[in-house]
């Protein structure tokens, strides 16, 4: 069953297939995928405002209750829910919540996705892992992609070592193809090619989800046949599309994430050799390109056994019962308040890892390195190895290892902006992780800085700047509606302490909305955290420009969703950014889109000469 949900006027909310037909309806009230939406408080679906918990509920709900059926109207012994392995407490609290919602009740575990594939990976015959083998696992779901190296103990299996692609999946993959799609036809007619993909009414609406429900199923479709057509709504006509011209558009994207495996198991302490193998889950994973790749670059031919679209939900029946835990260590408000109690050994877990010692029989990492924050604004906190191994001597396992770092997007020229589909292509989608560009503005005191003076943060006055980020805040610094922090919205971080200094301010004559500065002694750490603030948005259109001023220069990114708008800056050679961020549909302003926000930053935030 998808987990799409379409909100109806009366609030119902309805899940699965049902909602994708609904779909056609009102697209404006319908998301296909809740969990890449878990980083968001709420979602705007039609006019109404739905908790994200409440979705991811209304989907777990659909599940228990024709399980419920099929057991005569008897409620299951026990259930156990999978979830990304780099899933911190918060996520995990999100996801216990909407349980609780769903009216799950107290037999409830959490599993690792990666756990619950290996041990569908060994439930085969021929298939089962000894005590000190290892099992990579590529996932590459609709909405994210996973990679984990497994380890199976004398108990069960044990996370090594873990990471991921946030902006990475099956949907990505579908947009990749719509763009190729509109190239080969858009030029028949521009104008309603557009209507297409920013529609304005119902019909248009209509059209566009039709039209992606046809490219999914031809990229479906390219899994098994050399070439396939993609129907055309009119005046277009049909497009032949060959797994050739997928695998071109897609291979930069599939790249990252083979390269990302390698480097996942390298942190493992591990070569691709030792592996007993790597395991393909996801439907997404079904490209033939998938294990051509890996099988190149690695040297070994991954397995794909069984639907790769179940294994995961499969697996996770046959963990061995004495070797699952809660890791529901330093969960928000702990399970009390969630209302479902831990079962299963834990331990306590600190927000920061120790030193590590891996189970007998594992190689020790090459070295530690320090915990990342993950995409969104929520930092999620170190936590135990799923499965059945015991902390050695009370000492934490390594967190997730760092996101890779992507090419810069090309500069544009001074004052040039231009528009970009998020994901046109996988080049597109690229740039968005690349591109993430930060916001500066004049310095009234005519105080500047050298690179040098802005690598680490220096002392910060009454309202939280220092010198640098007020060299970059200009006239907004002097509102006198400044102070530390990221805000308390949305756009909140928890992490605040690893991203360095932080300010927020209230955005003069944008309603709903805050302007935040960064300081940091890492760009690479700031520029995630933007990164995810971008992707979040889930808007369609991106607008993108150069700026220079006030002794600085950089680049801005703005983007528009249902939710929220937000543009991001950055400078090029110092750890300086921010963002505005403008909460959408709270009824008390225009929402922005890229263009207007772009003009807002220009207008009132962007640096003078």
């Amino acid at each position: 069953m998808p987990s799409a949900v379409f909100a109806e006027e009366d609030g119902t909310l309805v899940v699965g297939r049902d909602a994708e037909r609904r779909a056609r309806l009102d697209p404006t009230r319908f998301e296909p995928n809740p969990k890449r939406r878990v980083d968001e408080q709420t979602l705007l679906l039609g006019t109404d405002v739905v908790p994200v918990n409440e979705a991811l509920a209304a989907v777990l709900r659909r599940v228990l209750d024709e399980t419920s059926r099929q057991l005569g109207g008897e409620q299951p012994d026990e259930i156990r829910l999978t979830h990304p392995a780099q899933w911190g407490p918060v996520r995990r609290n999100v996801l216990l919540s909407a349980a609780r919602l769903a009216g799950m009740g107290n037999a409830l575990s959490l599993v690792p996705e990666p756990v619950a594939a290996a041990a569908h990976f060994a439930s085969f015959p021929g298939k089962a892992l000894t005590p000190g083998q290892t099992l990579a696992v590529y996932d590459l779901g609709a909405g994210t992609f996973d990679v984990a190296v497994v380890g199976a103990t004398q108990n069960g299996y044990t996370v090594l070592a873990e990471d991921g692609l946030p902006d990475l999946g099956g949907l990505d993959v579908d947009q990749a193809l719509l763009v190729h799609v509109g190239r080969e036809v858009s030029h028949r007619d521009p104008q309603h090619w557009q209507r297409l993909l920013r529609p304005e009414s119902t019909a248009d609406r209509r059209t566009r989800r039709a039209l992606q429900e046809d490219v999914k199923a031809a990229k479906e479709a390219l899994s098994r046949l050399p070439q396939t057509e993609v129907p055309m709504p009119e005046p277009f006509t049909d497009v032949l599309v060959t797994r050739a011209e997928l695998e071109a558009l897609v291979r930069p994207a599939m790249l990252r994430s083979v390269e990302l495996l390698a480097r996942t198991v390298r942190s493992a302490g591990l070569s691709p050799g030792r592996l007993a193998g790597i395991y393909l889950v996801g439907g997404s994973s079904r490209l033939p390109l998938v294990g051509t790749l890996l099988a190149e670059k690695l040297g070994v031919v991954p397995a794909s056994l069984d639907q790769p679209e179940t294994a995961v939900a499969l697996g996770a029946h046959h963990v061995a019962a004495d070797g699952i835990s809660m890791r529901t260590q330093n969960v928000e408000g702990q399970v009390a308040t969630s209302g479902v109690p831990q079962s299963g050994p834990h331990q306590q877990v600190a927000a920061l890892p120790g030193a590590y010692s891996p189970p007998a029989g594992f190689a020790r990492p090459p070295q530690q390195r320090p915990q990342q924050p993950q995409h969104g604004a929520h930092q999620q906190t170190a936590f135990p190895n799923s499965g059945p191994q015991q902390a050695v001597g009370g000492q934490q396992p390594p967190a997730a290892a760092n996101f890779p770092s992507y090419p810069a997007a090309k500069k544009t020229g001074d004052g040039k902006r231009r528009k970009l589909l998020i994901g046109v292509a996988v080049a597109a989608v690229v740039l968005l992780g690349a591109g993430a560009a930060f916001l500066f503005l004049p310095s009234s005191t005519g105080t500047t800085y050298a690179a040098e003076e802005c690598k680490q943060p220096g002392e910060t006055d009454e309202q939280g700047f220092t010198g640098c980020l007020r060299q970059l805040a200009g006239t907004i610094a002097e509102t006198g509606q400044c102070g530390p922090g990221t805000g308390s919205g949305p756009a909140a971080a928890s992490n605040e302490e690893e991203l360095g200094i932080t300010v927020t301010c209230a955005a003069p004559g944008l309603a709903s909305a805050q302007v935040t500065y960064l300081q940091g002694t890492s760009s690479d750490v700031l520029k995630r955290y933007t990164d995810g603030l971008l992707s979040r948005t889930g808007g369609g259109d991106q607008v993108q420009a150069d700026w220079k001023g006030n002794a600085l220069e950089g680049s801005y990114s703005a983007s528009a969703g249902r939710n929220s708008s937000v543009l991001v800056f950055t400078v090029k050679d110092r750890p300086l950014s921010g963002f505005i961020y403008q909460v959408n549909g709270s009824g008390d302003g225009e929402v922005s889109t890229p263009g207007k926000l772009a003009d807002y930053f220009e207008r009132t935030v962007q640096p003078g000469e």
